[in-house]
């Protein structure tokens, strides 16, 4: 082993697959894996099917499966699971011992080939990668296993970019931001909210844009939708939080889908609905006038989520940033972009950048704002211990988080800029 993690915020692939399969309503993982790793797997994910891990299918596979092959065992586990779980669409996900010894998981699905539910299969053995990986290896089988193109719809776009797990608010983000394309007149296939998961799979393939609001995260998936279906991408650097960002999401969003078809989305909506929001939001802001406090803070967490808090604290609210901490597991080669995009931050202090998944390394790195120079830390339950070590008041708004239930709570778009900003002044 090369290196350890102290404290990983993100799991093996396997993880990642679950969180994708578990979260979609009536889709069905079905795990061909030991005991041990299917139950630690189904244990840190809220699967959407049963609201728990309770009902999750496994093969179990012990000895006997690993050295001789569970080709067998895995066909007998998803007979059993098209009889007694009521899916849509089953993904036979499989784990490290049975990813070692290599089973024609092909091979055991044969059988079921007309079965009136579409079965995939993913290879998520958890050497293959952590959390990211598997959420794109799982959602890739998916759109290949299940997506079709019909009747292409000039106002529907797909929604991807953000794993479940490494958000802790994004059902009500992905409530939010369908709530924003919705008042324009777009339709939004978010995959992981209300209970057409799998309508939105199958009519995938339809939408006339997909939106990744990772800045590089699903390259892999732009480029399936864009062979398989001709369906372009829109990547945004990260989650629109605040006036600003959400007015440029939803004038790009409309812009773009109006280049694709004339007409498509009507601009002077666009326009009302823009002036709404931000009066809405301004409303409330000007009400912290004469409490306001300027803040130097430090940011820690995954990129997507960081850099729309980042954009929303500095370009709106008038903070200054110190440091931004990188989270999630960015390879070297796509970093660039997000390098980029703190440099855009509207501020004469730029901030620094740092791409770390170790806790204790990020305590290193936040302890150097320390001696006044931070006076606020946001970030995980991992860095509040830091934020008293520096001095820093602590927000907490990245995952993971410990202190409490989550369940339709959001931080982006003009609602959730909102509640960041209580959450924000409550640090007392």
């Amino acid at each position: 082993m090369e290196s350890c993690i102290e404290r990983p915020r993100n799991f093996c692939s396997l993880h990642g697959a679950l969180d994708v399969v578990g979260n979609i309503w009536k889709a069905i993982p079905i795990l061909h894996a030991s005991p041990g790793c299917s139950m630690q797997a189904s244990q840190r994910t809220n699967l959407y099917y049963l609201g728990g891990y309770h009902g999750l299918p496994s093969s179990n596979a012990y000895e006997k499966e690993v050295v001789f092959g569970g080709v067998k065992r895995l066909e007998e586990t998803v007979r059993g699971s098209l009889e007694v779980m009521d899916g849509e669409v089953y993904a036979v996900l499989t784990g490290c011992s049975m990813g070692i010894n290599g089973d024609n998981v092909e091979a055991a699905l044969e059988p079921f080939a007309d079965s009136p539910y579409p079965i995939v299969s993913v290879d998520t053995a958890g050497f293959r990668g952590d959390t990211y990986v598997g959420y794109q290896m799982a959602l890739l089988a998916l759109f290949k296993g299940v997506a079709k193109k019909t009747q292409p719809i000039p106002t529907l776009v797909n929604l991807y970019g953000q794993p479940p797990s490494t958000d802790t608010t994004f059902r009500g983000d992905l409530e939010e931001i369908t709530r924003l394309l919705n008042r324009i007149g777009v339709q939004v296939n978010t995959f992981f909210i209300r209970r057409d998961g799998v309508d939105q799979l199958k009519n995938a393939g339809n939408a006339a844009l997909n939106i990744n609001v990772s800045p590089w995260l699903g390259k892999n998936i732009d480029v399936l939708l864009k062979s398989q279906f001709g369906i372009e991408t829109l990547t945004f650097n990260g989650w629109p939080i605040g006036p600003k960002d959400t007015a440029h999401f939803l004038r790009t969003v409309a812009e773009k889908l109006n280049a694709l078809s004339a007409g498509a989305v009507d601009t002077a909506l666009v326009e009302q609905v823009v002036s709404e929001e931000e009066q809405y939001v301004y409303e409330y802001l000007d009400s912290l006038m004469g409490t306001f406090e300027r803040h130097r803070f430090v940011l820690i967490g995954e990129s997507a989520k960081t850099l729309g808090i980042a954009r929303f604290l500095v370009n709106v609210h008038g903070h200054i940033p110190l440091a931004l901490i990188f989270t999630d597991t960015v390879p070297k080669n796509l970093r660039q972009p997000i390098i980029d995009e703190v440099q855009r931050l509207d501020c004469a202090r730029k901030a620094d950048a740092f791409f770390e998944a170790d806790s204790y390394e990020i305590a290193q790195i936040a302890k150097k704002y320390g001696d006044g120079r931070a006076t606020l830390l946001i970030g995980s339950s991992y860095e509040k211990a830091v934020a008293g070590d520096i001095g820093a008041f602590f927000v907490s708004a990245t995952n993971p988080n410990l202190s409490g239930k989550i369940l339709n709570k959001t931080h982006i778009g003009t609602r959730g800029c909102i509640t960041f900003i209580e959450d924000m002044y409550n640090h007392y």
